[in-house]
């Protein structure tokens, strides 16, 4: 862990050092190594809030200034999507180094003074989709507007919510009323040894295969280099993107979700991941189990090129659907896209087989549960917070093994 630390430091150091002007406190004054700063912002680098040099470490375990420590705050404070535990590990930097951050022209009088107490961000998104089947063809033409407001309860917990607003373009019509589709509580226990949410609120297993959706319950992470993801929910199919779920049935319903997960980075290249999902749903026609179990991987070869890859089972084998009841993804990703950065992008290519009685709601765009097949797609960031998508699926359907294809195109407006 020491030797992640002093690289997010040294990178923070282009956040504006030349326009700053010494005021009060003195700047070179040196933090002690044993200050419990330096442990502080090691957390915040192995969750991801601040970053190392581009090989992702710190280097040596050299004596850093109390400027430099702000600047890593700085840095830590201009993040928007960080958990309720690591928000309050910034605040109590931020108040440590208030001399310095207003040196910095930073303002932390809100940590004192929570005047604005609620945060909006969202997106506004167009999208289009045409897909092909022996059967015939079918296109989607829509437009979504999004608000997620989050509020401050503490310097713990915050309260969030997802509201959506859809439209048909091809038909000018809504496709939905308004829908509230998440409304949670999320905080940190243990002193911030875990992490909570409780509500209706997202969830998402390893690399996306079993599932990317809302589910209302509990979810508790923990551990520090093995970390272990607990989720206790319900889960309503209905709004899922396709309805065949709990080993296969065609039937809607809400089911009883459980999951336990364990995420293992070997080292700075390689993480390892496993997980057992369980469901149970009462739907018309009887009952519905799925027992699906996943383990697999990532490895960087560098800091553009990686490769993931994941297999999943229904070990439930009640309907003996053959093929429907395993899943696979296999990915090799070049760079991507960061909506700050114009000109920033990112390209992938990808095999998947979703057997839809193996998933419940996954994250991919383009291959659809129940199908097999090749997937390439490229992202790019053409304006400030404007990011664009544009993928093509080719494979089959695995009941039939007939052809199947997808083009998918989006166009994110963040905000």
């Amino acid at each position: 862990m020491k030797k992640t630390l002093v690289t997010a430091i040294t990178t923070a150091l282009v956040v504006g050092a030349a326009s700053t002007t010494f005021a009060a406190a003195n700047p070179f004054s040196d933090v002690p190594r044993d200050n419990w700063a330096y442990d502080a912002v090691a957390k915040l680098a192995q969750d991801g809030v601040v970053n190392g040099y581009g090989d992702g470490t710190f280097r040596g375990d050299n004596t850093i200034t109390r400027y430099e420590m702000a600047q890593i705050v700085a840095k830590a404070m201009a993040k928007d999507d960080v958990s309720a535990a690591d928000k309050a590990t910034i605040d109590k930097l931020a108040a440590e180094y208030a001399d310095e951050l207003n040196n910095l022209g930073v303002r932390v009088d809100n940590l004192e003074k929570k005047v604005d107490n609620v945060k909006f961000t969202g997106e506004a998104r167009y999208r289009y989709t045409s897909e092909r089947h022996v059967e015939g063809k079918t296109n989607h033409n829509g437009f979504l507007f999004r608000l997620e407001p989050t509020a401050q309860i503490n310097e713990n917990w915050v309260a969030k919510a997802r509201m959506d607003w859809e439209s048909d373009l091809a038909q000018d019509t809504n496709a939905n009323t308004t829908t509230v589709d998440r409304v949670y509580v999320e905080g940190s226990l243990f002193n911030g040894k875990a992490d909570v949410k409780l509500g209706k609120f997202p969830t998402y297993s390893s690399q996306g295969l079993i599932i990317d959706a809302n589910v209302s319950g509990g979810e508790i992470i923990f551990g520090d280099k093995l970390k272990t993801t607990i989720t206790a929910a319900k889960y309503n199919n209905q709004y899922a993107s396709n309805p065949e779920i709990f080993a296969g049935s065609s039937n809607k319903g809400t089911g009883n979700y459980a999951a336990i997960q364990f995420d293992y980075p070997v080292n700075d290249k390689l993480a390892l991941t496993a997980s057992y999902n369980t469901v149970k749903a009462d739907v018309i026609g009887g009952s519905d189990k799925a027992r699906i179990w996943a383990v697999g991987g990532s490895y960087k070869f560098d800091n553009n090129i990686s490769l993931a890859g994941l297999y999943a089972k229904n070990t439930e084998d009640a309907t003996n659907l053959g093929g429907e009841l395993k899943a696979g993804n296999v990915q090799l990703s070049y760079k991507g896209a960061d909506a700050a950065k114009v000109g920033s992008f990112g390209a992938y290519a990808a095999y998947r087989h979703i057997g839809k009685a193996s998933v419940l709601d996954p994250t991919y765009d383009g291959v659809d549960k129940g199908q097999k097949g090749y997937e390439i797609g490229t992202t790019y960031t053409f304006y400030k917070n404007v990011v664009g998508t544009v993928l093509y699926f080719d494979g089959t359907d695995i009941a039939t093994d007939k052809d199947a294809s997808k083009l998918f195109a989006n166009v994110d407006f963040f905000f």
